[in-house]
């Protein structure tokens, strides 16, 4: 008589169901930021990535996976990675690396205030990553960085491990860098504050570079003193992203309510 023998294979748990209800939070509002990223022209290919610390577990992670689009991130594709590159939950995938490891991971674990990490590939921010001068106070928008904006200058990709430190070195204090002849990186306590922030640092950089394509000595620059009186003003606002997240969230209900699957 044969016998029969039925191999039973465990069912993979949901995403949803092997994370805490803060950890799901997190990652609907990291697929909203990246809908509403792509739907303003912000992401460059598969390329960039955009990180945020897991509440409840400062050692980990949740970054898109390397192949996805900004575009096509949903909650549940979101990876949770600790800062060695590897993969924490049960998934099709184990590691990762490049750009999402030595940037973000990398920055995370050196700055215990970050919570969120976004760096991009903008044309307007690869345009004043190429000038000499930086980012100018030529327009409103870039009164809101006036004085604070960090450098890095351009040594290669940053696919190394020897880079992750001279990229703190040159944030030191700071959230916002420009990487010279690469682009734009924003951190900040949260999703929505890097979203906003980065929005307009893309706006003050198109603003720039418009400007410049009138020529040189074709432009004004205010004081030092009015730059820094309109930089008062913008900060008494508050955080990035206090008023505009709330919009933005609808924004990305009308594009696609599927990111938050």
């Amino acid at each position: 008589m044969a016998v029969r023998i039925v191999a039973h294979t465990q069912k993979r748990k949901s995403v949803r169901e092997q994370c805490s209800a803060a950890e799901w939070q997190a990652r609907v509002e990291l697929a909203a930021g990246h809908r509403i990223l792509a739907h303003y022209g912000v992401d460059d290919m598969t390329y960039n990535h955009f990180g945020l610390r897991v509440p409840g577990e400062p050692q980990h992670m949740l970054v898109k996976r390397s192949e996805w689009m900004f575009g096509e991130v949903t909650a549940s594709s979101l990876l949770k990675v600790d800062f060695d590159g590897n993969v924490v939950m049960d998934t099709d995938v184990h590691t990762i690396r490049g750009g999402a490891l030595i940037i973000h991971a990398g920055l995370m674990r050196g700055r215990p205030d970050l919570m969120a990490t976004l760096h991009t590939h903008t044309v307007n921010g690869m345009g004043v990553a190429a000038h000499k001068f930086g980012l100018l106070p030529i327009n409103q928008h870039a009164m809101g960085f006036y004085g604070e904006v960090k450098y890095h200058e351009f040594e290669g990709l940053e696919f190394d491990h020897d880079m992750t430190p001279k990229l703190l070195r040159d944030l030191e204090g700071g959230s916002v860098m420009i990487l010279r002849n690469h682009g734009l990186l924003v951190c900040g306590e949260s999703v929505a504050e890097c979203v906003v922030t980065h929005h307009f640092l893309e706006m003050a950089c198109a603003g720039q570079i418009a400007a410049l394509a009138a020529g040189q000595g074709n432009y004004t620059t205010p004081s030092p003193e009015a730059c820094a009186y309109a930089h008062s003003q913008i900060k008494r606002g508050g955080k990035r992203g206090s008023r505009d997240w709330a919009a933005c969230l609808r924004l990305a209900e009308r594009l696609d309510p599927g990111y938050k699957t």
